[in-house]
């Protein structure tokens, strides 16, 4: 019969995490609010939340195992396991196991009858129930292979950290661009980079912790939330709102740097306006697939566009939680046989129409925010 190597990772779920810090800051929070980076490097339960990878002994072998721990707020955190590694980094696929925990005066404990284990300095030192060391887990911080990626020449660049003015309703903090905007600019089929930061609100539940979304087309939102340690469905991080849960969960911690790499065909018309074709889909969260060549068989039922034939702006939503966005670009993907006349930034290859043909006379045109404008 074959060996089952469920006894370390249940031994490692059952761990009693003694904690070795000063009481937290958030144990007298009352209301959902996000902390400032600068507060969270000051609270004990940001220093333990995070990702974590180690090798449990399970008799003579050893298996490597992910943990993700988060932290609540008030001393309380949760926690979920993973067989192989973390997800998109070695996890198998096996159902995730979970964990809960609660500070009690300087320590923090995960109670179970089958272990323990203690954080300290970034490690968790694992025992099985008679108190044999049986692991060390240590602290990683993952990075998305295309961070920082830079935008290729022909992109539309949206934000690059010098001007908000490519959004309406766009606002700068600390060189980062904040939630609520929508580009000037409408797209149909499309390459999109963007990175985002989530705000750290650990006394949030659900809906309220870092919440926001990206509409492609102002139509088919791609859920932004604080799921990290969650199981993954369309209304959290990397989901299609009501549409499509991901793949894979891959939201990182809070306060960490996070990509989405999309690509976007739109939904196709006949000349009498019918759809023939939905919009579809592939998104890269974080360098992982989480969805490909999706369908989108309808508008999301808070967009602000309707469904329809026509581009439409990329639009982030407000939805009362402080959220970070940097380096935003679109390529714009063109059909075999049709040839761009305009290019965002300039009017070379226009002219004032000196015949007076229809009713144009000339005018003043200019480009603002990668659109003609005129008098």
């Amino acid at each position: 019969m074959a060996r089952t190597h469920r006894p370390a990772l249940f031994v490692l779920l059952a761990a009693a995490a003694a904690v070795c810090l000063v009481s937290s800051p958030l144990t007298a929070q009352k209301k959902v609010v996000a902390i400032t980076a600068a507060d969270a490097a000051k609270d004990p339960d940001f220093a333990v939340q995070g990702e974590y990878v180690g090798k449990l002994s399970d008799g003579d072998d050893k298996e490597t195992v992910g943990l993700q721990v988060v932290a609540e707020g008030g001393g309380k955190f949760k926690g979920m396991a993973y067989t192989g590694g973390l997800p998109g980094a070695g996890w198998n696929g096996e159902k995730a196991l979970a964990v809960t925990g609660a500070r009690k005066g300087d320590v923090v404990e995960f109670v179970s009858e089958n272990g323990s284990g203690t954080w300290k300095a970034g490690q968790i030192a694992v025992r099985d129930k008679d108190g044999n060391s049986i692991g060390v887990f240590k602290r990683v911080v993952r990075k998305s292979p295309s961070l920082g990626k830079k935008a290729p020449k022909g992109a539309v660049v949206l934000f690059d950290g010098s001007t908000a003015s490519h959004f309406q309703g766009g606002r700068l903090q600390d060189g980062s661009l904040r939630e609520g905007i929508r580009s000037h600019r409408n797209f149909q089929d499309f390459h999109l980079h963007m990175e985002f930061k989530l705000a750290y609100m650990p006394a949030a539940r659900g809906q309220g912790r870092s919440n926001s979304g990206c509409y492609m087309q102002g139509r088919y939102e791609m859920q932004i939330l604080d799921s990290f340690g969650l199981a993954g469905k369309h209304n959290e991080c990397g989901g299609i709102y009501e549409t499509r849960d991901p793949d894979l969960n891959m939201c990182l911690p809070p306060l960490q740097w996070q990509t989405y790499d999309v690509d976007f065909t739109a939904a196709r018309y006949d000349k009498q306006g019918k759809k023939t074709a939905d919009a579809r889909i592939t998104v890269r969260h974080n360098g992982v697939v989480v969805h490909e060549g999706a369908k989108l068989p309808k508008a999301t039922r808070a967009s602000p566009v309707r469904e329809g034939a026509d581009p439409g702006p990329l639009y982030i939503q407000n939805h009362g939680n402080p959220l970070l966005f940097q380096n935003i670009w679109v390529v714009e993907k063109r059909e075999a046989g049709f040839t761009s006349v305009f290019d965002g930034k300039t009017l070379k290859g226009w002219h004032k129409n000196p015949q007076k043909i229809g009713h144009g006379t000339g005018g003043r045109w200019t480009v603002e925010n990668g659109v003609i404008t005129g008098e």
